[in-house]
């Protein structure tokens, strides 16, 4: 049994502690949370620590199978140009991409990752994910712009599933973006996800580029499409619409759907997403230093808060990012809009995330029962709760 104790708790819930216990059974799991209301009297066997506890971190999107390609690619490329990028690169030795993802799982688990929503295309990390301390929640993408791959896009999506599951990862099937889906895989995935009642996860509104497929049928996602891939669009009629209004009722309102990235939401799109599907089912996850690294913007996170939306935080991928660091997108947050409190960021890269990835039944809040484990934040202002440049994380549980 262990007894934690810090300046303050934050629970994951939106509810802060001053110098609260925490009673956890060998295992990790809570046995009792003591609300002291900052009176702490000496009690036998208390760990105090200098800073605040959290839960541990749930990444809610991550891509594991891409981390042999960190600093391989310029920053602020844009989405068009990373997308060519990935395409040249990405093939390498089975061996080292293992190599590569064995070494960013662990840079997850010291940064006090437990729960990682992680996007694959293919099998090659599953074995590493079904024997790794995180819990993933496997989005396996199908890509596919042109119907005539529609079948065979799902099949292979659908056997990737198949060997997931039978290794005990919860798994998904999911659309990769609207810019590398058609009409007919993305008919086939919605049913697939009613039947089997599971998360979507989608790339959506990453970039303007997007927008100028669905409209006029030009711009650079256009010729990644045409010059890279070497996709015939003949028969790709624009809708004259945005990429996000072109797909969304393409998607099924019954199961819950993570938006990712999102730097273009504006109101008109929150608006749209809220008369076709309840927004109690819909997350967007921010993956900000993502952003900075391929767009050089970020979402317009304070519209988001007024609307109340249900946020999480994501680290993507180390071919878009400098760490798999939750801490540092957190710090990105608060930098660039220092009105949010951090109360409510931690629970972004907590509960809200676990909600998410439906694994709050014991992670991303600190409550009896749950095993979410334990993480202290230290080197912040205690006096104002802020992140500081030299906060750091350490696992605790």
């Amino acid at each position: 049994m262990r007894k934690l104790s810090a300046h303050y708790i934050f629970t994951g819930t939106g509810v802060v502690l001053v110098k609260g216990i925490i009673i956890l059974s060998d295992d990790g799991t809570i046995i009792d949370i003591i609300d002291t209301k900052g009176e702490l009297d000496e009690m036998a066997n208390v760990e105090f620590y200098s800073g605040a506890l959290i839960p541990g971190f749930v990444n809610a999107h991550c891509h594991l199978e891409l981390s042999h390609l960190h600093n391989v690619f310029p920053e602020k490329t844009g989405l068009p140009g990373f997308l060519k990028n990935v395409i040249e690169c990405r093939n390498l030795e089975e061996d080292k991409v293992i190599d590569a993802a064995r070494k960013a799982d662990f840079e997850l688990y010291k940064n006090g990752v437990v729960a990682v929503g992680d996007i694959s295309n293919g099998n090659t990390t599953f074995q590493l994910k079904s024997k790794s301390k995180i819990v993933y929640h496997t989005f396996i993408e199908a890509l596919g712009f042109s119907p005539q791959r529609a079948e065979k896009a799902f099949a292979w999506a659908q056997y990737y599933f198949e060997e997931a599951l039978s290794l005990g990862l919860p798994v998904s099937v999911v659309p990769h973006a609207p810019y590398s889906i058609s009409k007919e895989l993305f008919d086939k995935i919605s049913e697939f996800a009613v039947n089997q009642q599971s998360i979507l996860s989608m790339h959506s509104q990453e970039s303007s580029e997007e927008d100028d497929l669905y409209r006029s049928r030009d711009g650079e996602i256009v010729r990644h499409l045409t010059e890279n891939l070497a996709i015939d669009l003949s028969s790709f009629e624009p809708t004259g619409k945005s990429a996000l209004e072109s797909v969304i009722h393409w998607l099924p309102k019954e199961n819950k759907l993570l938006l990712v990235h999102n730097l273009r939401t504006c109101q008109k799109d929150i608006d749209l997403i809220a008369k076709t599907r309840s927004l109690n089912k819909t997350w967007f996850v921010l993956c900000p230093d993502s952003n900075l690294y391929i767009e050089d913007r970020l979402p317009d996170i304070e519209l988001f808060r007024k609307n109340k939306l249900q946020i999480c935080i994501g680290t993507d991928s180390l071919s878009s990012n400098h760490q798999l660091s939750m801490l540092a997108e957190m710090q990105t947050i608060q930098t660039h809009f220092p009105a949010i409190p951090l109360v409510e960021i931690v629970t972004w890269a907590t509960g809200n995330g676990a909600e998410a990835l439906e694994m709050n039944h014991w992670a991303g809040t600190i409550e009896q029962g749950k095993k979410p484990g334990i993480n202290l934040i230290s080197g912040m202002d205690l006096q104002h709760l802020r992140l500081l440049p030299n906060t750091k994380v350490k696992r605790l549980i």
